[in-house]
């Protein structure tokens, strides 16, 4: 059982358009997804995950364990960064550790979305909340960023760009759509809502595949500037997601016991983001480099969560 779900992850269409993607940049193809279409697809993606999350939080309404939910999102997204940043000084310039830290507390929407799929293939529904869980999640994590870089990097003027930072991570486009698609959804009469259902649903798993097979190539072709910065650069971006995955697996248990949403509070805390924080870390940060945090996200940790990490999750979920 354990290799079934372990194989029928590694033979997902959509994950093997994201291999093709890599093969593509590897053997040097004219493959492209055209700027526009790609920003498009994004686009879609967020607002289908987000329509679909507020309808099915409009029909559970406001629980204990959506509140609960919530908190718990919120802690999680604070105390990555935290720790993360400690380890990784030791190793790296302040600024480039309150970028990764910042990257690696927050969360990745496409790993969000490949979990669903994932879960779509158990045949095991979630709770519509966990898409505002998620929503919520990316800016903890920016915000805690700047505070250690205002107090660890004395050379970085980060002093007064805390407002303009908490502001822009609310206000960035995947945050914004994802939220305002949620809040939509949640206020939509329900039959009005059906009539855009084959839009938001039927023809989802087609535009996630063609999403990863561009993210694919974006991470072959990033992956060479990422090289130079080592091992260490490497064992963080396996080691520090695989941990937290596995402990928010096991610990979720305490107070939500519905597996869908444990399994996506685990991937989300395992999940690094490579959208939203490179955004505000360019104004935070700038002399962090996005030739680590980008490629470490997107060629590193990415790929391993949808390989091996969601199937191991699933396991310590179900066994515990």
């Amino acid at each position: 059982m354990d290799f079934q779900i372990l194989l029928s992850n590694l033979t997902n269409p959509t994950l093997l358009f994201f291999v093709l993607g890599v093969f593509a940049v590897i053997v040097k193809s004219d493959l492209e997804i055209p700027a526009s279409s790609s920003k498009f697809i994004s686009l879609y993606l967020l607002f289908s995950i987000g329509f679909k999350g507020g309808q099915e939080l409009s029909h559970s309404g406001l629980t204990t364990e959506i509140v609960y939910s919530l908190l718990f999102g919120l802690t999680i997204a604070s105390i990555i960064p935290l720790y993360t940043f400690f380890i990784l000084k030791r190793k790296m310039s302040i600024s480039d550790a309150g970028a990764v830290a910042a990257a690696y507390g927050s969360v990745s929407a496409v790993t969000f979305v490949a979990a669903v799929s994932f879960l779509e293939a158990q045949k095991i529904i979630f709770g519509g909340h966990m898409v505002a869980v998620m929503a919520f999640m990316e800016s903890p994590a920016i915000i805690m960023g700047v505070i250690l870089l205002m107090k660890f990097d004395v050379e970085n003027n980060t002093k007064g760009k805390l407002t303009e930072t908490i502001k822009h991570s609310f206000t960035n486009g995947s945050v914004l759509m994802i939220l305002g698609s949620l809040i939509i959804g949640l206020i939509a009469d329900t039959k009005q809502a059906e009539g855009i259902k084959p839009f938001t649903t039927d023809i989802f798993k087609g535009f996630l595949a063609i999403f990863l097979l561009e993210m694919g190539m974006v991470t072959a072709r990033r992956f060479s500037a990422f090289k130079k910065y080592g091992w260490f650069a490497t064992a963080f971006a396996i080691a520090i997601p695989l941990i937290n995955g596995c402990i928010v697996a096991a610990l979720s248990g305490l107070f939500i016991h519905d597996i869908g949403n444990r399994f996506i509070f685990a991937i989300l805390s395992a999940s690094a983001s490579y959208i939203a924080v490179p955004a505000a870390m360019r104004l935070a940060a700038p002399k962090a480099d996005p030739g680590l945090y980008i490629p470490m996200a997107l060629g590193i940790t990415f790929p391993f969560n949808i390989t091996i990490g969601m199937p191991l999750y699933y396991l310590i979920i179900q066994h515990m």
